[in-house]
């Protein structure tokens, strides 16, 4: 059973940059195709980026390619996001989940396991 765990999440300022981190255990990360997903109080968890099992193919929320940057490292079972010029609209609970051998997509529905999520705020 996959275990992620997010961190990394904190306040900062508008303009600043933040990288979260999702770290995996119990299963083999290297096959898995992972997603970032956030959720601000009373709105629905939306989609932010995928990368996929094989580290080849990537995909973004247009509000913001170009500003945020998903990364892998499977020799750490680590994902990472990059998170820069951060906006107000940026504050979120941020989620990372994982589908099996999955293609990237915005689809919640393809995932799997997700994590408890960490809090990024972006004070204006």
């Amino acid at each position: 059973q996959m275990r992620l765990v997010e961190s990394g999440g904190t306040l900062v300022q508008a303009g600043g940059s933040l990288r979260l981190s999702c770290t995996a255990s119990g299963t083999s990360f290297s096959t898995y195709t992972m997603g970032w997903f956030r959720q601000a109080p009373g709105t629905a968890r939306e989609f932010v980026a995928s990368i996929s099992w094989r580290d080849v193919d990537l995909y973004y929320a247009e509000s913001v390619k170009g500003r945020f940057t998903i990364s892998r490292d499977n020799a750490k079972n680590t994902l990472y996001l990059q998170m820069n010029r951060l906006a107000p609209e940026d504050t979120a609970e941020y989620f990372c989940a994982a589908a099996k051998y999955g293609e990237v997509t915005l689809s919640k529905a393809a995932y799997s396991h997700w994590g408890q999520g960490t809090q990024v705020t972006v004070s204006s």
